[in-house]
């Protein structure tokens, strides 16, 4: 039974990793509104893709929790921030990637009556995925340190998966630090794409944890 639960979850950290990394190679630029209305279908799809992922990870994010859980539970504690942080990913994709587009393409006829107020619904609905961006960045920031220092304190998976994770946060933060924007289509892509990799390396040893038992 817990030989199948592994597989299953990492086959569920890999789907979702893969999901996510389609969902950042389709996601278009945006724009003015105009563009932002030309570009709603692709939008629509890629956060639909997005969100459709983000059960697959929890799951994954689920196994993974349990094999590293020890006395201090500090592996629970990893899971609850990784599920807030999705839960952010959630929201953001719901109100940008769905809503937004959709509430725009009613006023393809007449946008230029209606200019001042696009914009600040535009601008409001821009600052609230950028808060809701940083929760999910920063919280699976923190999830991830907090096993990658579990993998490496423990002997259930290599611990240079451990190490692997420490080295791209670092990274992460020397970005943040510097004022990089992370928040951006392309900031973001690198962190997805960052972060991607130690998250379908766990996958693969979560299945291969599996076969050795």
């Amino acid at each position: 039974m817990e030989t199948n639960f592994y597989k299953s979850t990492g086959i569920s950290l890999i789907v979702g990793s893969f999901l996510t990394i389609i969902t950042m190679l389709l996601h278009p630029s945006g724009g003015d509104i105009e563009q932002l209305i030309k570009v709603s279908k692709s939008l629509q799809i890629a956060h639909s893709l997005a969100i459709f992922s983000l059960p697959f990870m929890l799951f994954g994010f689920y196994g993974l929790t349990h094999i590293l859980s020890n006395k201090w539970r500090f592996s629970t504690l990893a899971f609850i921030i990784v599920a807030f942080g999705l839960f952010a990913a959630m929201l953001a994709a719901l109100f940008n990637g769905l809503a937004l587009p959709q509430f725009l393409t009613r006023y393809t006829k007449n946008i230029t009556e209606n200019t001042t107020v696009l914009y600040a619904i535009m601008n409001y609905g821009f600052t609230i995925n950028k808060a809701l961006d940083y929760v999910f960045i920063i919280g699976l920031c923190l999830a991830i340190v907090t096993y990658s220092l579990l993998i490496i304190s423990s002997n259930k998976l290599p611990k240079w998966v451990g190490y692997f994770g420490i080295v791209v946060l670092t990274f992460l933060v020397i970005g943040l630090i510097s004022n990089f924007t992370f928040t951006s289509l392309i900031g973001f892509r690198i962190f997805v794409f960052s972060i991607a990799g130690w998250i379908l390396f766990c996958g693969g040893y979560l299945i291969k944890y599996s076969s050795d038992k």
